[in-house]
């Protein structure tokens, strides 16, 4: 041990490394945490996707009841540890949608405040999407939603081809925007007969460029259906006579304003042939059937022999299994997004697609940290 001398002290140095203290911490575990799958309602009909997705990933669905109270409250009681994990929440819409609201948020809200590191919502059809625009004097639903959900504790959001893309901009954390073309194209190739004398249609100019997508990778001709068979309730609050055509004059009486006209819609006309085509209608809801109604008759006055209509979501309302049922459509087809089987019931036109598959894929890949990319090829973006 060397010495060393200090103003004539001697001093003995040692170059060994001094005792650290130790306040008591340990090395935490920086693997990845596991993660759980849970269904925000315990009904039967809705339960069903969630299990689907629990078969394919290989875990069970995760430990909780959801129901209401005799005064209608929703109550979520989590029957399992879900501290420091991932845990999705699946949650279809049924027709009493705002009680899957409620569902969706008090769960989130309890998991939160069970310590759950990541929430993410797996919402396949996201309800009041269709109320993503200001009209009159209403409001932005689907943006109040969105806020909802984040104060309730998501942290992520997965869907499946929300009405308007700009939806996602209402969010306040990521969304993954899934799509369910690949496998209605499938249908298409491997469930219609002759499908190649098929054209896709439009049933307005503002669902042409899906159609179009979709008319694009199937290598097959393309339809636009415009104007309107009637004017109903629905289209007279998008705004087309607000603001009124009377011209009142109310405080600067010096400023004169244009007179804006009304928009009025011409009868249906079909851009394109569909004489001896198979016709093949796509949007991305179908719920009150009318329109479809009218565009079906519309297409076999024009020479149709088959009438198919392709959505993504079939929320199929009030008497929508029995209009189809009498109307000239041939067969509806929708994904599993949202639970029809009632309907299905009442209507054998009716057929469904699994979507499962890339709803679980998505689930597995977040958890893993890996790249959606893959889940997003050949998908163009008018899809």
């Amino acid at each position: 041990m060397p010495i060393r001398r200090f103003g004539g002290h001697r001093s003995l140095v040692s170059h060994s490394q001094p005792p650290k203290l130790s306040y008591g911490y340990t090395k935490m575990n920086v693997s990845r945490s596991g993660y759980r799958v849970f269904s925000a309602n315990s009904t039967t009909a809705c339960t069903e996707l969630a299990k689907k997705i629990t078969e394919r990933l290989g875990v069970e669905l995760g430990k909780s009841v959801v129901y209401q109270e005799s005064n209608t409250e929703t109550r979520v009681d989590v029957k399992e540890s879900v501290r420091g994990q991932d845990i999705f929440i699946i949650q279809t819409i049924p027709r009493d949608v705002n009680t899957a609201i409620m569902e969706l948020l008090v769960m989130a809200y309890a998991l939160k405040t069970s310590c759950a590191k990541n929430i993410i919502g797996v919402i396949p059809y996201f309800p009041y999407s269709k109320q993503c625009k200001m009209r009159k004097r209403g409001s932005i639903v689907c943006k109040l939603l969105t806020s909802m959900l984040a104060k309730a504790g998501l942290t992520h959001i997965i869907t499946m081809d929300l009405h308007q893309k700009e939806i996602q901009g209402f969010f306040s954390f990521p969304v993954d925007n899934l799509r369910a073309s690949p496998f209605l194209i499938q249908y298409i190739q491997e469930e219609i007969p002759d499908y190649r004398n098929a054209i896709i249609v439009a049933k307005s100019p503002s669902a042409a460029k899906r159609a179009q997508s979709y008319a694009e990778r199937l290598r097959l001709g393309l339809a636009v259906m415009h104007g309107e068979a009637h004017q109903s309730e629905s289209d007279m609050a998008d705004g087309r006579h607000s603001p009124p055509l009377s011209r009142t004059t109310t405080g600067h009486t010096g400023l004169e304003l244009p007179l804006m006209m009304a928009k009025e819609k011409p009868p249906i006309t079909v851009v394109g042939d569909v004489g001896g085509r198979i016709a093949i209608i796509v949007d991305d809801i179908i719920d009150d059937v009318e329109d479809f109604v009218a565009a079906a008759d519309i297409l076999k006055e024009r020479g149709a022999y088959k009438i198919y209509i392709m959505a993504t979501h079939g929320l199929l309302s009030a008497e929508a299994p029995r209009l189809i049922e009498e109307s000239a459509i041939d067969e509806v087809v929708v994904t599993n997004t949202v639970p029809h089987e009632v309907q299905k019931l009442q209507c054998p036109k009716i057929k469904t697609v699994d979507v499962s598959m890339i709803l679980a894929e998505a689930i597995r890949r977040i958890h893993n940290g890996e790249s959606m990319a893959y889940l997003f090829r050949n998908i163009a973006v008018d899809d």
